[in-house]
């Protein structure tokens, strides 16, 4: 749902760069040249980013009332 701000596996700090992945992404650059770019070399922090799918708006709609 959220980002998590930390990889599961090796606890590197991964939420800051969502935004920028996403952006260059969106612009048309390949998805392993923004990884790369950004400085994510282990496989662990590159699923992160690769895998997340952005559900927060969605759950929102369920809030209580």
């Amino acid at each position: 749902m959220i980002i998590p701000i930390r990889c599961f596996s090796c606890g590197k700090p991964v939420a800051h760069l969502w935004e920028e992945y996403q952006e260059k992404v969106a612009k048309g650059d390949k998805p392993k040249k923004v990884l790369d770019q950004l400085g994510l070399e282990r496989y662990c922090c590159r699923g992160i980013l690769l895998g997340h799918v952005d559900l927060i708006d969605t759950a929102g709609e369920f809030k209580r009332s």
